[in-house]
């Protein structure tokens, strides 16, 4: 019995849901919760979604365009809800858009020390392809060009694909 429920809880938590992906100019590329909504020095707003271990896991492209790098960055593995966890390891993502270049930031927690990235450099993407894995939740901050109103809000529960990041 130990060995079923062990099996059905990876399988529960490496659920990949197929999803009636939103139309819209940015959707959510996590299943999670809006951390943080901060604007930067840039110009760009950051929206941190935290994924908890309960949380679908598979991330998926916020916008449709093409891969431009995807960067593995060694580093801790501190709780991804903690201001530390800037230093976390991570994989940085920077896509070619409608809307210029948009970077978006899988960020690995105490629990999630593993992110698989599904796609190399150069891939094309559509609007809520999934191109990454996030083990075990963690978080996935998304950088919004200068100019693009954000329409969720801290505390709001997002979901991969579906829930709309920005305004019209």
């Amino acid at each position: 019995m130990p060995a079923t429920a062990l099996a059905a809880g990876m399988l529960w938590f490496f659920r990949d849901p197929e999803r009636e992906i939103t139309r819209g100019r940015v959707i959510s590329p996590a299943d999670g919760v809006v951390q943080s909504i901060m604007p930067w020095k840039d110009g760009r707003t950051r929206v941190a979604i935290f994924m908890s271990p309960l949380n679908v896991h598979v991330n998926r492209a916020p916008l449709a365009g093409t891969v431009t790098s995807v960067e593995h960055i060694p580093g801790g593995f501190v709780p991804a809800f903690n201001k530390e966890s800037e230093n976390n390891e991570r994989v940085v993502w920077h896509l070619d858009t409608e809307l210029g270049d948009i970077e978006m930031i899988q960020i690995a927690g105490a629990v999630a020390r593993r992110i698989v990235p599904y796609i190399p450099s150069g891939t094309k993407v559509e609007q809520g392809d999934r191109i990454g894995l996030i083990r075990f939740g963690s978080r996935v901050d998304l950088y919004l060009p200068e100019g693009v109103e954000v329409a969720v809000e801290v505390g709001q529960k997002t979901v991969a694909g579906v829930t709309r990041i920005d305004r019209d």
